[in-house]
């Protein structure tokens, strides 16, 4: 069950629902289409556009000391080709020195559109989780914005603004903010000012909660911020748009499909499902989700997903859905897998497998 504020009333019919379900559903899962080069290191979270004729990735690195931000190729959407960097580690004493987990900014979210990267103020933006601390996901991690005016289908380093636009100790921070972890977020264009302002931005935090009147360890959800000019960033709502009773929701990925918005999220370790798995919510104004009650769009059920299918990033080109998302299997490697709504053969395909444990 989803949870919303008592105030939202904007429902999507169940009707649409199951449209949007057939419509998304990507029941051919082909395996793997990146892998890190070595045993030390996991990918992660995928981002998808194109430009011309080639489409491009950009993905997370981790590799003990923090998360780095690389960039794809590919001509089909199946074969990829590593490019190099575009956020790295730093050396100098800095509030993100460890940690620079990209996400490219408004990507054009028409479905089965052209998925090209748009300017703002003659740059390209990409949002981005960062720290300090080595190691994983320690906190305190926050959100910034990079920017580049140059082509960003080629890999070179992103320029940063010097402090993070959200942070747990912001004076506007939320109840469900507290435990100083501000994640994945995702930048879109509000071209209807739904929200009064011209960008969106759809982030995770993990906060404490109360459940069966006992302190949970953690609770993950999403939450919405706004902008007007990319760098000035504030909070939406006091609480998050989208979040479950327990576990996490989060990653949101926005699509628009006629009317309706489209949020591919991942959840993982619910009361009622097991795992890490990827689902959908849907909205007519941005602020106001229905949840989608049915199976999951992708859950763990191959060797290389064994242990979890999540964190997605969809989108429709020539009449088929392709799910691209973070397969981790039972020895926590983790890669970039692929699912297709129809099935493609495999003869133009290189899959790759994971890398042999180090005995």
């Amino acid at each position: 069950m989803l949870y919303l504020p008592a105030r939202a009333q904007q429902q999507v019919d169940a009707e649409t629902m199951q449209q949007i379900y057939e419509e998304v559903k990507t029941p051919y899962k082909y395996g793997l289409v990146m892998v890190p080069q070595s045993n030390d290191k996991k990918m992660d979270c995928p981002t998808i556009f194109r430009k011309g004729g080639k489409w491009y990735m950009s993905y997370l690195i981790y590799d003990g000391r923090g998360y780095e931000t690389w960039l794809a190729s590919s001509k089909d959407l199946l074969n990829w080709k590593n490019e190099g960097k575009q956020l790295s580690f730093s050396d100098e004493d800095v509030w993100d020195a460890n940690q620079k987990a990209g996400y490219n900014a408004l990507v054009d979210m028409k479905w089965g559109g052209k998925y090209k990267l748009n300017k703002y103020d003659g740059k390209y933006w990409m949002s981005y989780f960062g720290g300090k601390e080595r190691g994983y996901e320690v906190e305190p991690l926050s959100i910034g914005m990079a920017f580049t005016k140059h082509k960003p289908w080629v890999a070179h380093e992103w320029q940063r603004l010097p402090k993070p636009v959200l942070s747990s100790l912001d004076a506007d921070v939320r109840w469900w903010e507290n435990r100083h972890k501000l994640f994945k977020s995702s930048v879109i264009e509000d071209k209807e000012r739904f929200t009064g302002h011209r960008f969106v931005m759809y982030y995770n935090a993990v906060g404490d909660s109360l459940a069966n009147n006992k302190k949970t360890r953690w609770y993950e959800r999403i939450g919405m911020a706004v902008s007007d000019d990319m760098v000035n960033w504030k909070r939406f709502k006091t609480e998050p748009v989208v979040h479950h009773p327990v576990g996490i929701t989060g990653d949101a990925v926005i699509q628009k499909m006629g009317g309706n918005y489209v949020m591919f999220y991942f959840g993982a370790f619910w009361e009622d499902r097991k795992g890490a798995f990827n689902r959908f919510a849907v909205s007519k104004d941005l602020i106001h989700w229905t949840d989608w009650q049915g199976e999951n769009l992708i859950a763990s059920s191959k060797d290389y997903d064994a242990l979890y299918a999540h964190k997605s990033y969809v989108l429709k080109h020539k009449g088929v859905v392709y799910h691209f998302y973070c397969a981790v299997n039972q020895n926590d490697q983790r890669g970039i897998a692929v699912a297709t709504s129809k099935d493609l053969g495999t003869s133009n395909i290189q899959f790759l497998p994971f890398n042999k444990e180090s005995k």
